[in-house]
């Protein structure tokens, strides 16, 4: 499949790269990424996502190649980066890139559905970033500083910088690789780990503020609705990584974040750091998906009516994951290949 994608861009004149809506570091990281290389091959490429570049990866795009779609352009090829799902591009991408010769999906996520005319995902990779890489190297395309930037920035999110356990030996070769040619982790760390805007820093006291726990102290969850968002100044790209800090918490085993999107629609966020609970079926049971690690869900009804469900689903899991009952070894296997969460 590898050699059919970069035969495919090879031909290619005009490519349109997008990713997945509330883009995270290893979506833009992987966009951007592949963007800079097909640009440097002579391609006329467009680079589109539904949603703005969180602030602390804006230093990844200083010339703004991301740009939100709009209709009318026709692609030989268009690459979707790091989305699972069609839908999860967004109603107006998905409209946008309708005319195209051909749609490529390169992504990592075990509930990917398979939606392009060629499909390279691969579950065990820890991150898109990672595949990106070998879609380069396989083409033998140049990876300059600016390249290894994106991919450091892809990989290094998506592997929680290196902490989480389905991290693989060859992760850590891969960015020793990114490092040597020219990657600026002084910058890296600066920009995404140790920069935190202020309307980031007030949702956090909210969080911290207002979390619950439930089934003795095994489940951590919290609100925050959209009036929350409006008082803190802050935008829905500041809640990206919020979830953690409630998984960390020493007795949880499941967190869960509830952010009101508009009336009447959840956005539910659910994160495991066991594998007695597999938070991506849970997701699945309300039209959602992800990892067994790591995993979301948008859905429909009144706050507590959502949040109630999605509590009730969780206490399901955990009480029929109890460590006393035996678990089957394709469950051990889909927790190799999740997307990890905090090992605490």
């Amino acid at each position: 499949m590898l050699a059919r994608i970069v035969e495919a861009l090879r031909a290619a004149r005009t490519v349109c790269v997008v990713g997945h809506v509330r883009p995270d570091g290893d979506c833009i990281g992987s966009q951007l990424a592949l963007a800079l290389a097909l640009e440097g091959q002579g391609k006329e490429v467009t680079c589109w996502n539904e949603d703005p570049i969180p602030e602390k990866y804006r230093f990844l795009d200083p010339e703004g190649r991301i740009r939100k779609p709009v209709a009318g352009p026709e692609f030989d090829c268009v690459v979707a980066t790091d989305a699972a799902s069609w839908e999860r591009l967004g109603p107006s991408l998905t409209v946008a890139i309708q005319r195209r010769q051909l749609l490529i999906n390169i992504d990592h996520h075990v509930s990917n559905t398979r939606y392009g005319d060629l499909n390279w995902v691969v579950p065990r990779q820890p991150s898109t970033g990672e595949l990106i890489h070998r879609l380069l190297r396989a083409a033998r395309w140049p990876i300059t500083p600016a390249i290894a930037d994106c991919l450091f920035t892809a990989i290094s999110t998506d592997t929680g910088s290196f902490q989480y356990p389905t991290t693989l030996p060859s992760t850590y070769h891969v960015a020793g690789e990114l490092v040597a040619r020219g990657a600026n982790l002084a910058r890296i760390c600066q920009e995404v780990y140790q920069s935190y805007p202020l309307p980031r820093v007030r949702l956090l006291k909210r969080v911290f503020s207002r979390f619950r726990l439930a089934a003795d102290d095994q489940i951590a969850y919290c609100w925050l609705s959209r009036a929350d968002l409006l008082r803190s100044g802050a935008d829905p790209a500041d809640t990206e990584g919020l979830i953690d800090h409630l998984r960390a918490i020493e007795p949880v085993v499941v967190a869960c974040l509830f952010e009101e999107q508009e009336p009447g629609l959840v956005r539910v966020s659910l994160r495991s750091k066991s594998e007695r609970v597999d938070v991506g079926a849970v997701a699945a049971q309300f039209g959602g998906g992800g990892h067994p690690a790591a995993a979301g869900a948008r859905i429909a009804g009144s706050p507590l009516s959502v949040r109630r469900r999605v509590l009730a689903a969780l206490k399901r899991a955990l009480v029929n994951n109890h460590p006393s009952v035996a678990r089957s070894p394709s469950r051990a296997e889909r927790w190799q290949t999740a997307t990890p969460t905090s090992t605490g």
